[in-house]
């Protein structure tokens, strides 16, 4: 167990805890709800702008995108400048982004806006889990990074039911404008309760370290998003990677010589943290490509409606929900490392029982348990496995790490899209014979689906027994 401190940081009142917690709960549901509000919507912006869907989903992309991208460098200035004033400031952004929204007059000027969005969640959940961390005792980080997770949860189920539910009574518009009021009560709460933790010293921002990576990470996630609907040998998307690559290596370059890299590479060192970073990538990797397979198979093998769908992949955030602060308080308990473990464990055994499951006779029902199944193994796993690298860290580079901590979420569900859509298409093809999936016998979709809940199970095996090994070489570690 990692030995508590009886003290809190400079500037932290442990009593105030629950509040801050709220505060960040707010944040990070209104980032969540809005990454995915967004998407039951772009039907209705198509018409309502006389576009093309490929203009409109920009509107989520351009989110994800500039979230993603500018995440890192946010965590920095929090770790130079306190943390307080940038997340504070992203609430503001945010709300003012929504508004804007909410008034667009062109479908131009809302992708604009959802940028302005995504900048302010960029400063949110940069710092969020920081200051979490700050501001709870080390004995009860776990239980509260866990309740975090359960916000996250609520974030991802509440979107498409509220979207849903918006479109059906109002103007589309009121999708970006419920945001304003929680917006406004989340800045009040933030200023009055979340602590400002002033760093010592005077520090540099490492400017041309965070232009290379803004560009090495912003052509990674194009090349993927891009390839998915033009090939990834297009020779535009392998110019993308290759530009990435260079760039991404250029900045490892730049962060080893710098007198104050924007990324502390020294961190890696750690062996609980680099292991804890890579599982988690994997997990949401698997995650992420599966939850958008399966209204796939839902509808042309099933033929389940729209609706009945979304009750039957809720199960999995509920689940998620439900037992993340749990499994956070438990490891503030026995440590982190059996815990994630059994997360693990479970998520392969609901991979690998689907891929047998899919091309039988297979019900609702039957998905719901595996999803239950997954989720409650991404739930015992997700807070323990936040509180472990957040732990593994110094006080200093709590921001930095918080911000790797969003960056290996949304790198992870991007890449997991991509690859295991491809992976789909490609094995339904090689059933069917057909050139689209959309083309394709239910029969051929299943198989194609089943083949690729086998190769999720494998990666997600992989990462079970990377933390078999971390636990092995460091027994009761929390990490």
């Amino acid at each position: 167990m990692v030995p508590e401190s009886v003290s809190p940081p400079e500037g932290v009142d442990y009593s105030r805890k629950w509040f801050v917690l709220i505060a960040i709960g707010m944040a990070i549901f209104l980032g969540t709800v809005d990454g995915s509000i967004v998407n039951v919507a772009l039907p209705t912006l198509v018409d309502e702008f006389d576009t093309s869907f490929g203009v409109a989903q920009w509107v989520v992309l351009g989110y994800l995108l500039t979230q993603t991208t500018l995440t890192l460098g946010f965590g920095r200035l929090g770790d130079m400048f306190g943390k307080k004033p940038i997340f504070t400031a992203g609430f503001v952004v945010f709300t003012t982004g929504s508004i804007l929204a909410g008034f667009s007059p062109t479908i131009g000027f809302l992708i604009g806006a959802r940028v302005v969005q995504a900048l302010g969640a960029a400063m949110i959940f940069a710092l969020g889990f920081a200051i979490t961390t700050e501001a709870f005792p080390p004995s009860e980080r776990g239980k509260a990074l866990g309740i975090n997770g359960t916000t996250v949860s609520l974030g991802i189920m509440a979107g498409p039911i509220i979207g849903g539910i918006i479109l059906e009574a109002a103007d589309w518009r009121w999708i970006f404008l419920v945001n304003v009021p929680i917006g406004i009560i989340g800045t009040i709460t933030a200023l009055r309760f979340v602590p400002h933790t002033r760093p010592k010293g005077k520090h540099r921002f490492d400017f041309v370290g965070a232009i290379v990576f803004f560009v090495g990470l912003l052509t990674f996630l194009l090349g993927l998003t891009l390839g998915q609907g033009s090939g990834f040998t297009n020779p535009v998307i392998l110019t993308m990677f290759s530009i990435s690559a260079m760039t991404l290596m250029v900045f490892i370059l730049i962060e080893r010589r710098v007198a104050e890299p924007m990324l502390n590479l020294n961190l890696f060192r750690s062996r609980d943290l680099t292991v804890n970073l890579i599982t988690g990538f994997l997990a949401f990797f698997v995650l992420s490509g599966m939850l958008l397979l399966l209204p796939f198979y839902l509808t042309d093998v099933i033929g389940l409606s729209p609706r009945s769908i979304g009750f039957v992949l809720g199960s999995i955030p509920i689940a998620m929900g439900v037992v993340a602060p749990m499994s956070g308080s438990l490891s503030d308990r026995i440590g982190s490392r059996p815990v994630t473990v059994t997360g693990l464990a479970l998520m392969v055994i609901a991979y690998g029982t689907a891929a047998f499951w899919i091309e039988g006779a297979t019900t609702a029902a039957l998905i719901v348990i595996v999803g239950l199944i997954i989720g409650l193994g991404m739930g015992i796993f997700q807070s323990p496995n936040n509180s472990a690298i957040l732990g593994s860290v110094p006080h200093s580079e709590l921001g930095v790490t918080s911000g790797m901590l969003t960056i290996n979420r949304t790198t992870g569900s991007v890449t997991g899209i991509a690859v295991l859509g491809s992976l789909w298409a490609a094995r339904t093809a090689v059933y069917s014979g057909a050139g689209e999936v959309a083309d394709a016998p239910a029969s051929a979709q299943a198989a194609g689906l089943s083949d690729t809940m086998i190769f999720a199970a494998v990666v997600v095996g992989f990462a079970l027994l990377l933390g078999l090994w971390a636990w092995k070489s460091k027994p009761g570690a929390v990490s």
